[in-house]
């Protein structure tokens, strides 16, 4: 099974940008689609982009699409999660997921298999 772990967050201030990095484990990276999501305090996690195996085909939330962008690294084993024009209420931890099956762009959560520990972000205004 892979393990994976995200990098990148941080302060910013709004108006900014961040690239979040999550890295995968194993050799097995491209038998997933590779999602990203995140959870602000007192809210439900909520779905922001995946990608699938093939970088064929992407999904977004429909209020993220135009400033956020996902793409992956097979040499890398690595997914990321450019971020531009942020704003207070990008503030979350965000968390990057493996869904097994592969060809899928999902926005369940619940279909995600394996999970990252997550990266805070807090973006001031």
């Amino acid at each position: 099974q892979v393990q994976l772990v995200e990098s990148g967050g941080g302060l910013v201030q709004a108006g900014g940008s961040l690239r979040l990095s999550c890295a995968a484990s194993g050799r097995t990276f491209s038998r997933y689609a590779m999602g990203w999501f995140r959870q602000a305090p007192g809210k439900e996690r909520e779905f922001v982009a995946v990608i699938n195996w093939s970088s064929s085909a992407t999904n977004y939330a429909d209020s993220l699409k135009g400033r956020f962008t996902i793409n992956r690294d097979r040499t890398k084993n690595t997914v990321y999660l450019q971020m531009n024009t942020l704003k207070p209420e990008d503030t979350a931890v965000y968390y990057c997921a493996a869904d097994s099956t592969p060809w899928r762009t999902s926005s369940n959560r619940y279909e995600y298999d394996v999970w990252g520990q997550g990266t805070q972000v807090t973006v001031s205004s």
